[in-house]
C-alpha cells in the first residue's frame, strides 16, 4: 500500500495541473532593483569629499584617497607620475623608510601609494595609528636622494626589460598611435627618465596631492561620528592649490586603416592589437549596451565571436580578446592575441572581418543571453565586497552619474535587445579605421602593406617613438670587425694587434650583479684560456648557483634546479666556431655566418649592427659608429616555436694591460635584469677550469 502511495504522490502532479511541456522555454523573471544603501558624503573645509560606506560585520576599516585631478602631459619627462607614486613610500621628514615600514608591519596594516592616491587598510583598533601613518606620508613625505637614485635605477631595468617584452611593446604602440599629443599616448623611455630630476619629483607630488577636489572613501567598521572627526584630525591641516583639470582630447580618428609595426628580431609569432579610439565618456547611456555588444565580440570566455573564430574555426591562436576601455578622459577598444608568423596576415583578415561583419546583423539570442546573464552574475557577485558599494557612491559624484544609476543597473541590462546591441556595432565600430599593430619578424613585414590604407608601414620602437630608416652601412663586414678589434686592443694595425693576441694566454673577469629583487649581490665570474677553454660561473651567499664550462672538446651547463646537463651536439658545434678572447676574429674561418644589417641608432649614437649565426644562436652585435667599441648584444635562441632572448649593454670601457674592456653592464636574462660591475680583470693570471665544471 506504501508503494501505491508513493506512485500516486509522484504522477499526481502532473494528473492535477497538466504534463510538463518541455518544448517551452520557461519566461525568465523580471530584472529586480538593487536595494543599495547610499553612502554617508560630505565635504571638508579644505575640499575633499568623504564617501562613507559602512559596514560592520569586521573589525576592520579602509580608506582610499584619491586625487581629483585629469592626467597632466609629462612631455620629454615622461614617466614622471609613475616615478613619483613609486617614490611616496620612501620616508617622510620624521620617518625614514624602514621606520615607516616597521610601523605599518607592526599593527598589520597595508599602506600604498600610486601617482594619484594612497590607501590604508588596518582593523578598527588601529585606526589611529594608521591613520597618523597615512596623514604623515600624505602631508610630509620628503623622497630622500638615495631612494630617488634606487628607484631610478630600478626603473631603468624594467625599462630594458620592456625592450624584450612584446606585449608591452604593443600596448606602448596602441597608445602613441591612438592618443598623441594626449597623457595616455605618453611612455617613459630611457630618455625621458634621463631626464627627471628629484626637483621635478618633488613639484609634481605638490602639484598633484592637493585636497580640493580629492576623494576620500571610507569603507567599514566606523561610523559617520568617528570619520568626521578622524578627517578633521589627521587631514584637516592638509593644503594645496585646486586640481589641475586640464582638457583632455579624445584621441585620434583615422581616416583609413594605418598599419605600425614593432621589429621584434627572430620572433617566431607575432603580437597583433587591432584598435581605434571611441567617442564615449564614463557614465554615457550608451556604455552599458556597449559592454554587452564587447562581451559578445570577444570581451568574454570562449564563446565569443573572435574566439570561434580564430582559435576553434581558424586554430590561429590559444586566444584572442577584445577590451573596451571607457574612461572620462578617453576611450578606445583593443582587439589582441598571438599569432604564428605564418598566420599573420590571414589572422588580421578575420579580426577585421568580425568587426564589418559584427555591423551587418543583429546577433543570435544565445549570445545576448549568455553575455546579459553573465554580466548580471559579475555585478551581482560584486555587491557581496563592501567597496563596491563606496566605488560607486565615488563614480556617481565623480562622473556625474544618476542616483539611482546603480540600483537600476539590472533592469537596463535586462531591457537590451538585439537591436540595441547592433545600434551600438554601427554607431562604434570599424573595420575600416583602425590602428593595426604588429610586433614582430620583419619576414611578416611585406604581407602587411595591403591592411594600410596608402600602404606605406609605420614603424616604431619598443616605446612607440618613430623609428627612422635604418641607415645603410658604409662599409664591409670585414672592415668594421677589423675596426673594432684594433679600437678594442688599442692598435693601429691588424699586425699589431696579432702581436698583442699572442701575449695572451688566459683571461679572467668578475663583476658584482645586483638586482631589485634579489637582496644581496651576486658574483659572476668569467675566465678564458688558449686555445679554447672557458668557464662561467655565478655565486651568492656562499653557493654556486650556476655554471658552465668547456675544454675545447666537451662542455657541460649546472645550476641547483636543473643539475648537470651535458652540451648537445648542437651546442659543441657552436662553441668550436665562436672562440677566443675576441671571437669576431675568428669569424672569417669558423664558419659563421654574418653580416651588416645596417646603422641604428642607440641612446642617441649611431651603431653598426653585425648580424651572426653560430647554428643554436641568432645574434645582434651593435659597435659604436665612431669608436667601434661594442655598445650591445642581443642573443634569441629558438627552441620549437619558442623563442629566448638575453641581452647586454655594455658601458664604462677602461684599459687592462692594454686592452679595453667594459667596466659596466646590464644583463637582461629572460627578463631578469642585472646591474653588473666589474671587481677585477685580470690578463695572464692564473686560472683554473676545474672549478667551474
Amino acid at each position: 500500500m506504501k508503494k501505491i502511495f508513493l506512485v500516486f504522490g509522484l504522477i499526481a502532479p502532473a494528473v492535477l495541473f497538466g504534463q510538463l511541456d518541455r518544448s517551452i522555454k520557461p519566461t525568465p523573471a523580471k530584472a529586480p532593483t538593487i536595494n543599495i544603501k547610499d553612502s554617508e558624503v560630505f565635504t571638508t573645509e579644505n575640499g575633499i569629499t568623504v564617501i562613507l560606506s559602512e559596514n560592520h560585520k569586521l573589525p576592520k576599516v579602509a580608506f582610499n584617497l584619491v586625487m581629483g585631478n585629469n592626467p597632466i602631459p609629462e612631455g620629454n619627462k615622461a614617466g614622471l607620475s609613475d616615478l613619483t607614486g613609486s617614490l611616496i613610500m620612501s620616508g617622510t621628514t620624521s620617518r625614514t623608510k624602514d621606520v615607516l615600514d616597521n610601523e605599518i608591519d607592526y599593527i598589520g596594516a597595508t599602506l600604498n601609494a600610486s601617482k594619484n592616491n594612497l590607501f590604508l587598510s588596518c582593523l578598527t583598533k588601529h585606526m589611529d595609528k594608521g591613520l597618523n601613518i597615512m596623514s604623515d606620508v600624505l602631508m610630509n613625505a620628503n623622497f630622500p636622494q638615495t631612494e630617488f637614485d634606487r628607484v631610478k635605477k630600478q626603473t631603468e631595468s624594467s625599462l630594458m626589460t620592456a625592450k624584450s617584452d612584446p606585449g608591452t611593446m604593443a600596448d606602448n604602440a596602441e597608445r602613441v598611435v591612438n592618443f598623441p599629443n594626449h597623457p595616455y599616448g605618453e611612455n617613459m623611455t630611457e630618455a625621458t627618465l634621463g631626464n627627471i630630476t628629484l626637483e621635478d619629483v618633488n613639484a609634481y607630488y605638490r602639484a598633484i596631492f592637493t585636497p580640493q577636489g580629492s576623494y576620500l572613501v571610507v569603507v567599514g567598521d566606523i561610523t559617520k561620528e568617528q570619520v568626521t572627526k578622524m578627517v578633521a584630525q589627521y587631514f584637516g591641516a592638509w593644503k594645496g592649490n585646486p586640481a589641475i583639470m586640464l582638457p583632455m582630447g579624445k584621441g585620434q580618428f583615422n581616416q583609413g586603416n594605418r598599419v605600425i609595426f614593432v621589429k621584434k628580431p627572430g620572433a617566431v609569432q607575432s603580437v597583433i592589437q587591432v584598435s581605434f579610439p571611441m567617442d564615449i565618456v564614463t557614465g554615457d547611456k550608451n556604455q552599458l549596451p556597449l559592454n554587452v555588444l564587447n562581451g559578445i565580440f570577444g570581451g568574454g570566455g570562449f564563446g565569443t565571436r573572435l574566439m570561434q573564430n580564430l582559435r576553434e574555426d581558424k586554430a590561429y591562436t590559444y586566444g584572442c580578446y577584445s577590451s573596451l576601455n571607457v574612461t572620462e578622459n578617453g576611450s578606445w577598444l583593443s582587439i589582441g592575441g598571438n599569432f604564428r608568423n605564418a598566420v599573420t596576415d590571414s589572422a588580421i583578415t578575420q579580426i577585421l572581418f568580425e568587426l564589418d561583419n559584427i555591423t551587418k546583423g543583429t546577433v543570435k539570442d544565445e549570445e545576448l543571453n549568455l553575455t546579459k546573464s553573465s554580466m548580471a552574475g559579475g555585478f551581482a557577485r560584486s555587491l557581496e565586497r563592501p567597496q563596491t558599494i563606496a566605488q560607486f557612491a565615488l563614480n556617481i559624484i565623480k562622473n556625474k552619474l544618476s542616483k539611482d544609476y546603480y540600483q537600476t543597473y539590472l533592469q537596463r541590462l535586462d531591457a537590451i535587445t538585439k537591436e540595441d546591441v547592433l545600434a551600438m556595432a554601427k554607431q562604434y565600430f570599424t573595420a575600416q579605421n583602425c590602428n593595426i599593430v604588429v610586433v614582430g619578424n620583419e619576414e611578416v613585414l611585406e604581407r602587411l602593406k595591403q591592411f594600410d590604407a596608402d600602404g606605406r608601414i609605420e614603424l616604431l620602437d619598443a616605446f612607440g617613438q618613430e623609428v627612422k630608416d635604418v641607415k645603410k652601412a658604409d662599409i664591409s663586414k670585414e672592415k668594421l670587425i677589423e675596426n673594432y678589434l684594433l679600437s678594442v686592443s688599442n692598435s693601429t694595425s691588424m699586425k699589431e694587434f696579432g702581436k698583442k693576441m699572442k701575449k695572451v694566454k688566459a683571461y679572467e673577469e668578475k663583476f658584482e650583479l645586483t638586482m631589485a629583487q634579489i637582496p644581496f649581490p651576486l658574483t659572476a665570474t668569467k675566465i678564458w684560456m688558449t686555445p679554447n677553454m672557458e668557464g662561467q660561473k655565478i655565486e651568492g651567499q656562499g653557493m654556486v648557483l650556476q655554471k658552465t664550462y668547456f675544454d675545447g672538446k666537451a662542455g657541460a651547463s649546472s645550476s641547483m634546479q636543473t643539475g648537470k646537463v651535458e652540451m648537445t651536439a648542437e651546442e659543441l658545434t657552436a662553441k668550436t666556431k665562436s672562440f677566443g678572447l675576441f671571437p669576431e676574429m675568428n669569424f672569417a674561418t669558423s664558419g659563421i655566418t654574418y653580416e651588416i644589417v645596417g646603422i641604428e641608432n642607440v641612446k642617441g649614437v649611431d651603431a653598426y649592427v653585425l648580424k651572426s649565426n653560430d647554428g643554436t644562436a641568432e645574434t645582434f652585435d651593435y659597435f659604436d659608429a665612431k669608436t667601434f667599441l661594442k655598445m650591445k648584444s642581443l642573443t634569441i635562441r629558438k627552441e620549437g616555436d619558442q623563442t629566448s632572448e638575453s641581452g647586454v649593454n655594455y658601458s664604462d670601457y677602461k684599459a687592462v694591460e692594454g686592452f679595453m674592456f667594459p667596466h659596466a653592464m646590464e644583463m637582461n636574462m629572460g627578463g631578469a635584469v642585472f646591474s653588473g660591475k666589474a671587481t677585477t680583470i685580470t690578463l695572464n693570471g692564473k686560472v683554473d677550469l676545474n672549478s667551474f665544471k
